[in-house]
């Protein structure tokens, strides 16, 4: 945790109210939480909505720093994103994957040295149409997330074509009032272009597949309150390396809202089985800022 860099910043914000008292008019927590790779989303997946509470004439930001602590390793993120006018969500974020389990397995037959994988990713998304909690059909977003990694030495070794690609993703996101014993519901579906192998992590393309593919992403929330929300989410995997499969990736969460500057998620996560290492379950938590 100390490594962030980020962890400064958001205590910045947090600590600083005469200086955010105005941080959007948007209702309550209808700017998600930060995923893994940086977009206003559940921890996994992507959803249409944009970050923050920026309204139609406003700027809004956010600030996160993000850990998953799996059997055999760990993924930290930070992330910060802005949103224009609730139009344009512009996002930068850098993820870094503890190897040590990986290249004790792989070592004999690779001779790999590297302890850790960084990943940078650059993204945008816009909001194409809809509102997410008045249109009928919901709120609908277009978004690309362009990844490099800083050190290609592992994924190159276990098969991956290449350091760098681009993802692109289409989702919809709708609120159901009343939906489920009188709680109010939230859905989400994406859909995604992707050639990554876990995400970017190992690399893009493989000696199995080195082309683009659809992959299926979704999540439901339900809010308990206007503070606290629960849910699942379930993000479809392409699978390129003949080196080991690659499993789809699920996880369990709840998200606690106690002021529009902060939102708190933790998650039971499942990643299946990563690079030889098997059945990777554990625990996540994000702290997000929001201005």
């Amino acid at each position: 945790m100390s490594k962030w860099p980020l962890v400064s910043l958001v205590a910045a914000v947090l600590a600083a109210p005469a200086v955010i008292a105005d941080i959007g008019s948007r209702i309550w927590a209808t700017g998600g939480v930060t995923s893994i790779e940086g977009s206003a989303g559940g921890g996994l997946v992507p959803w249409a909505l944009l970050g923050s509470y920026a309204s139609d004439e406003e700027w809004g930001g956010t600030l996160a720093i993000s850990r998953a602590v799996t059997d055999d390793y760990s993924l930290s993120v930070i992330g910060a994103g802005l949103n224009w006018n609730n139009r344009i969500e512009v996002t930068v974020a850098q993820q870094t994957l503890d190897l040590d389990s990986l290249v004790f397995t792989l070592k004999d037959g690779f001779g790999l040295e590297q302890d850790e994988l960084r990943q940078d990713i650059f993204g945008a998304k816009v909001r194409l149409t809809g509102d997410v909690l008045y249109s009928p059909w919901g709120q609908w977003s277009a978004g690309l997330q362009h990844k490099r990694l800083r050190n290609f030495t592992v994924p190159e070794a276990i098969g991956a074509r290449d350091d760098s690609g681009t993802d692109v993703y289409f989702s919809g996101s709708k609120l159901f009032f009343a939906a489920l014993m009188d709680r109010n519901l939230l859905v989400n579906l994406t859909a995604r272009g992707t050639r990554a192998n876990q995400g970017g992590l190992l690399g893009f393309g493989g000696d199995r597949n080195n082309r683009y593919e659809w992959m299926m992403e979704g999540s439901a929330g339900l809010f308990l309150d206007r503070q606290w929300l629960v849910g699942a989410e379930y993000r479809q995997k392409p699978d390129n390396l003949g080196f080991a499969a690659e499993n789809d990736w699920w996880d369990l969460f709840v998200a606690w809202v106690p002021d529009r500057r902060l939102a708190i998620t933790a998650a039971l996560v499942n990643l299946g089985d990563v690079a030889t290492l098997e059945d990777q379950q554990g625990l996540y938590l994000s702290f997000q800022g929001s201005f």
